[in-house]
């Protein structure tokens, strides 16, 4: 009777709050290079990720579920050794987020758990538990300060990023500052803390950021404003990172610098402008970065010192746009990423996508020794 009655308690509790709920089906087909270098082989397959996200509120109380069916179709694609690439991508969290692949004749499918979170939030507080996105950094192109849920350029989805075990806690100090807390625990059951302040200076936004695990140490700074009257909006972060990562001999600490700097502009006929360069004081070479795909830092360790990236958007009308990105290597021998996009617009509901990411250079270069990938991409979204 007693098990009935919370029941029947948290039922009628449900009752007056908010329910909403979004189904997202996202499929591409694509022709993908091989991730190997100079490999002469690409692969055609199909890639469909079904979404549902809920969300619930009551008051000043949220929680929020996204969970994917992922589906591979193209037999030659999930028997490959790109695939088995893929199969080694997890979400540095205590606990499993998603199922093992389940694989058929023509293909290979699984579950996952995006995100699953909930907390409180008023007008000075915002406390979150969960599987959930931490957020730092100003950059739009690479974000070094972000050491949670950095995203990647070169994928096919950049946003698209592992969720992070954590606490996170938010003190919103004044209409201009907030400090910010988390406590997050890796797949090994260590935890990795931070904590970042946000405030407003006479000329700009900045923030300070500390990362601190048992084998990583960060601290960073970033700086976001308006260049005077210009309509120019100026950026820039950098950090400090002490990092321990694997090497063929061992294990050895390295100790380097990341920073960014960068511009957005908008004109009035629809375009938009967005320039940034990426700077590191170390480089790593492919063995290295192989060698530590479950590190905390797996985002910062680049193969080249300096990089620059150039992004354009253009509302062609309410319905056709286009975009590119242009990202330069720049090393002993230069390479490029150029990532072309036309996306059309049916309805709330419809989105269509034709991309590329084009890799060029010399054979031996960063981006060079990989294959091209094309694809069209369909949203359908209630």
């Amino acid at each position: 009777m007693h098990k009935i009655r919370l029941l029947l308690l948290l039922s009628q509790t449900l009752l007056f709050g908010e329910f909403q709920y979004r189904v997202e089906n996202t499929n591409f087909t694509i022709s993908q290079g091989s991730v190997e270098p100079n490999a002469d082989k690409s692969y055609v397959y199909n890639y469909d990720r079904l979404r549902l996200r809920t969300d619930y509120t009551k008051g000043k109380y949220f929680l929020t579920f996204i969970g994917d069916g992922v589906n591979y179709f193209g037999h030659e694609y999930v028997s490959a050794q790109d695939f088995n690439y893929v199969k080694e991508l997890k979400s540095d969290t205590p606990f499993s987020a998603q199922t093992n692949y389940h694989d058929y004749y023509e293909g290979s499918v699984y579950a996952k758990l995006y995100r699953l979170y909930g907390g409180y939030e008023d007008n000075k507080n915002r406390a979150v538990l969960g599987l959930q996105n931490i957020q730092t950094g100003v950059g739009r192109i690479w974000t070094p300060t972000n050491l949670f849920n950095p995203k990647n350029i070169y994928a096919l989805e950049p946003d698209e990023t592992f969720g992070v075990a954590a606490l996170s806690y938010t003190r919103n100090i004044d209409d201009t500052s907030h400090l910010s807390v988390v406590a997050s625990q890796n797949a090994d059951h260590t935890f990795k803390y931070g904590a970042r302040y946000k405030a407003f200076l006479n000329f700009a936004d900045f923030a300070v950021d500390a990362v601190s695990s048992d084998e990583t140490k960060m601290v960073g700074l970033e700086l976001e404003g308006n260049l005077g009257d210009t309509g120019v909006e100026v950026r820039s972060e950098g950090a400090y990172i002490k990092n321990i990562l694997k090497k063929a001999s061992g294990l050895e600490e390295k100790e380097f610098f990341q920073g960014i700097i960068g511009a957005d502009y908008g004109f009035v006929n629809g375009l938009t402008l967005i320039g940034e360069a990426l700077y590191s004081s170390e480089k790593f070479t492919r063995e290295e970065i192989l060698l530590n795909t479950d590190s905390e830092i797996f985002s910062n360790l680049v193969g080249s010192n300096f990089y620059t990236a150039i992004s354009a958007t253009y509302n062609f009308n309410i319905f056709l746009d286009g975009g590119v990105v242009y990202i330069e290597s720049f090393n002993d021998k230069n390479s490029r990423f150029i990532s072309p996009t036309l996306t059309y617009t049916q309805n709330d509901y419809n989105t269509f996508v034709l991309g590329a990411m084009i890799q060029n250079g010399p054979s031996d270069s960063e981006f060079g020794r990989y294959g091209n990938t094309y694809y069209f991409k369909y949203s359908l979204s209630f």
